[in-house]
């Protein structure tokens, strides 16, 4: 069964910062960025035991190409996108942000 994908308004700033960001370095590479991560999120909906649990019920997706993981939590008929992070930060920072 594939679930829908929901963004959390936290998740859609992320993707929208993140986007502008390499968009801003190279035309194209923004949109790239966008498909790489629909990817992610799509294979992670299909296949939601597939993905790592790295706390409690948040798993994480990884985006091909880019340094940047999407955190998720699986639900019965959906996923929900709780952020969408640089490989570099630390998670346990969420909070904070």
């Amino acid at each position: 069964m594939t679930r829908f994908v929901v963004l959390r308004p936290r998740a859609e700033d992320d993707i929208r910062t993140i986007a502008a960001w390499y968009e801003s370095r190279q035309a194209g590479l923004g949109e790239e960025f966008l498909v790489q991560l629909g990817e992610a999120l799509r294979h992670i909906a299909e296949f939601p035991l597939a993905s790592t649990v790295v706390y409690r019920s948040i798993r994480r997706a990884r985006v091909a190409k880019f340094p940047y993981l999407a955190f998720c939590v699986v639900e019965r008929s959906r996923v929900v996108v709780l952020a969408v992070l640089h490989t570099s930060r630390n998670p346990a920072n969420w909070p904070r942000r």
